[in-house]
């Protein structure tokens, strides 16, 4: 049988239209910082790209430059803010629990190595920001605040603009981690007026390897990665003419598409949250009812453990994932459920289907069919005794 992916929070395929694009592009080898005409023809399709980048979130282009992906670009936004501490005397960063591993593994090294107070916001059952919390923290007057726009694990999607607004009256810059946000739902950078914003190809059904971190006029960078000009001397390195150019496109199909795509996995979510429930008794859904990203399902099922739903899914042809694919080879408990206030075993026990512009109908009806005798099956089996009142 055809295997059913639904893990497209953790990868997007190529799309059909996005591969043939990019297989011609390969074939343009010249460096795009070249003067000849070859050359130039490479820079040109980058300025190009940029335009359909900037263009998908509402920007201006000289704003964005091009990165391998979400964590350099995040890792370059949080890298600043030592340096710019010393401009402006000031050295606290806020953020939340239930950041990407890279927002929170830049964060504890600007703590360990560079003695700035980091403070992580808590967020209440649905994975939404505690605003009391986010006031008190704001009264400290931090350099810098870095909420992720919507969650890759359940999906909760935050009120950017407002919580950008509060830290701009705090003095703050702000950031957001908008990868899992850009293409499913509309991202307006222009209207949120943030500071710095991160996105990336390969959840676009774009290429790996590419992303995109807007800067907005006037925001203090430090380059990562130092070296040549390119990218106005923001990041150096031979610019990859063909990603880039694959990743413009897949922008522009993305904005084009962005209504079919929400209308689309929306309702396959909703009928597969709605044939678990039917079908599974006691299972648990993360995170928030409605403020929630179209296509993302966290499921939680007490009295089973996510390794082995995940392996049972696997023979079943069914690929999802337990929690962030990022740490997925850790035993450890979802860090996002475990903020929510779910237990270790509920946090354990949870699995995230993601759904994309390629998934059908008959594939939620097929789960929905097989897999409540494997929970039914792993519940007899395991330790953990459960019992649904």
């Amino acid at each position: 049988m055809e295997r059913i992916y639904l893990d497209y929070n953790a990868t997007t395929p190529l799309s059909k239209e996005v591969f043939d694009f990019y297989v011609k592009e390969l074939g343009e080898y010249a460096n795009g910082s070249s003067l000849h005409e070859d050359g130039r023809k490479v820079a040109a399709s980058i300025e190009k790209a940029r335009k359909q980048v900037a263009h998908l979130i509402n920007v201006d282009p000289k704003g964005v430059i091009f990165t391998s992906g979400g964590s350099e670009s995040n890792n370059t936004v949080l890298n600043t803010m030592p340096e710019y501490a010393k401009k402006a005397g000031r050295s606290v960063i806020v953020t939340t629990a239930i950041e990407h591993p890279c927002v929170l593994e830049a964060s504890r090294r600007l703590a360990n190595n560079f003695g700035m107070e980091v403070i992580y916001l808590p967020v209440d059952e649905y994975g939404t920001v505690d605003m009391e919390a986010y006031k008190a923290a704001l009264e400290k007057k931090p350099l810098l605040v870095s909420i992720m726009t919507a969650n890759n694990e359940i999906g909760t999607i935050q009120d950017v603009k407002t919580l950008c607004a509060m830290a701009h009256q705090a003095g703050a810059l702000f950031h957001t981690d908008a990868v899992q946000a850009v293409g499913k739902i509309p991202v307006d950078l222009k209207d949120w007026d943030v500071d710095y914003a991160t996105i990336s190809g390969h959840k676009i059904y774009g290429p790996k390897g590419i992303g995109a971190l807007y800067i907005k006029p006037g925001s203090p960078i430090e380059p990562l990665i130092r070296g040549g000009h390119q990218e106005h001397g923001l990041r150096a390195g031979t610019y990859n003419g063909p990603a880039i150019a694959a990743f413009g496109y897949a922008a522009e199909l993305a904005e084009e598409g962005l209504p079919e795509y929400e209308k689309h996995t929306r309702a396959l979510r909703n009928r597969l949250r709605d044939g678990l429930l039917s079908a599974i008794p006691g299972i648990k859904i993360n995170g928030h009812e409605t403020n929630v990203l179209p296509n993302t399902l966290d499921v939680s099922f007490p009295g089973a453990e996510g390794e082995a739903i995940l392996l049972h899914l696997d023979l079943l042809g069914v690929s999802a994932s337990t929690g962030s694919a990022c740490a997925s080879a850790s035993l450890d408990p979802s860090h996002v459920l475990m903020a929510t206030g779910l237990g270790p075993e509920l946090a354990h026990g949870s699995i995230r289907f993601s759904f994309g512009k390629y998934s059908k109908a008959e594939d939620v009806d097929y789960i929905v069919e097989k897999f409540p005798p494997v929970i039914e099956q792993l519940r007899k089996m395991s330790t953990v005794s459960y019992t649904h009142n």
